[in-house]
């Protein structure tokens, strides 16, 4: 386990190098991050860009890592957690029992998981979860996938009348190579205050929500408690809606999120960033599923919907910077996908926990036109709805990680 561990941070640290360097978005699959350059082009602008909030145009005070480790959130101290804290984690575990769901990141291909939680429903077999997990695309299915079918609709839609436009301007700003400010003003629209009273409502049933942001100052993980923050109703929309926010931005791509925190005395702004940075989707921290771990994972039935294929796959990159960088990314992505899904297989053994996992099928060859792409997306969608609803979606056994190619073409 030590070994994937490093693994998965060798191709994390690949990723991050490119991004520093380059543009493609680390969230998208390998399939897309190549038409990256393309797809910028046909970028417009839809509706006028809001303006930024007056503590987004500040300079952020300072503070130390000793006010880091002790920092809350203003009027909500069971918000968040450190991702990587056995002990910290154990406050937020639910009081409701059955089975937990984590989604993963992914971009566009999260239409997939979106098909899979419709025909799931379809089949009349969908459970109710005690915990849903969301990072990244993944974060913003979560809430509508732990309020249960009747939001798939929503879900469907939200992956079929959206295009890169809905989700970002070609246009940089102080510490972004694009301004995210459509798919933040999706977030205000689709994020209501009626829908965190619903949320709120399954919180105080024992049920939990959580999502996985970056803390970039202090380099960790961060899990955040959905249903505590939706529970204060009006002031915790906005931290809500921004958590969503910071899961799905790719530094270098997508500015940091400043979220408020307070820490001895004074206030200051942490920044948070895409949640795939610290890991590709969350179940629990790392330790639960180790053979150190001082407490067991408190459930026994796990599903997992990666919103990706799997294997490697062939392709022969354009010879040009985004070409190049867009397929390392898309490579190093898929590692370290391979190598979490590895890890969380081997503690789930180990303390005999019943694993699901869907993902994308190998075969699966719908040409893309670039992120975003409505066509794109809806074959993936049904393609999602059809293995929920036959039941085929989620395998019982590992799936196949060889790191050979799967000789087919894209």
């Amino acid at each position: 386990m030590h070994r994937l561990r490093i693994f998965s941070g060798f191709a994390v640290a690949l990723m991050l190098c490119a991004v520093v360097m380059a543009s493609p978005p680390l969230e998208w699959t390998a399939a897309h991050a190549q038409q990256f350059a393309a797809a910028k082009k046909r970028v417009e602008r839809k509706g006028p860009e809001p303006k930024a909030a007056p503590q987004e145009q500040r300079e952020r005070a300072t503070f130390t890592a000793q006010d880091e480790d002790v920092a809350v959130i203003p009027g909500i101290p069971d918000a968040r957690i450190w991702g990587d804290s056995e002990k910290e984690f154990a406050r937020l575990l639910p009081q409701a029992s059955g089975p937990w769901l984590a989604i993963s990141g992914g971009g566009s291909d999260g239409a997939y998981g979106a098909g899979v939680l419709t025909g799931w429903s379809e089949s009349g077999l969908r459970p109710e979860f005690a915990v849903v997990t969301g990072v990244s695309i993944g974060a913003l299915i979560a809430p509508f996938a732990f309020l249960g079918p009747r939001y798939d609709e929503v879900v469907h839609k939200n992956f079929t009348t959206i295009g890169a436009a809905d989700i970002f301007e070609d246009r940089t700003t102080r510490d972004s190579l694009f301004d995210y400010w459509p798919l933040k003003r999706v977030i205000e629209q689709r994020v209501t205050p009626a829908l965190l009273s619903e949320i709120a409502a399954e919180h105080a049933r024992g049920r939990r929500l959580f999502v996985a942001t970056t803390n970039l100052d202090a380099g960790r993980r961060v899990v955040w408690n959905m249903g505590a923050i939706a529970a204060r109703g009006e002031e915790g929309l906005r931290l809500f809606r921004d958590v969503l926010l910071a899961s799905s931005s790719i530094p270098g791509f997508f500015s940091p999120v400043p979220i408020e925190v307070e820490a001895n005395g004074k206030r200051f702004h942490e920044l948070h960033g895409d949640g795939t940075l610290t890991s590709p989707f969350f179940v629990v921290p790392d330790t639960m599923l180790s053979p150190r771990g001082a407490t067991r994972p408190p459930f026994g039935q796990l599903y997992i919907i990666v919103n990706s294929k799997l294997g490697a796959e062939f392709k022969m990159p354009d010879r040009n910077i985004p070409g190049i960088l867009g397929r390392s990314i898309g490579v190093a992505l898929t590692a370290a996908l391979r190598a979490e899904v590895m890890l969380v297989y081997i503690g789930a053994q180990r303390h005999g926990i019943t694993l699901r996992i869907a993902h994308v099928d190998p075969s699966f060859d719908h040409p893309s036109r670039g992120p975003f792409d409505g066509q794109y997306m809806q074959a993936l969608y049904e393609v999602g709805v059809a293995a929920g609803k036959k039941g085929t979606a989620f395998g019982d056994t590992l799936p196949e990680l060889s790191m050979h190619g799967s000789g087919g073409r894209q």
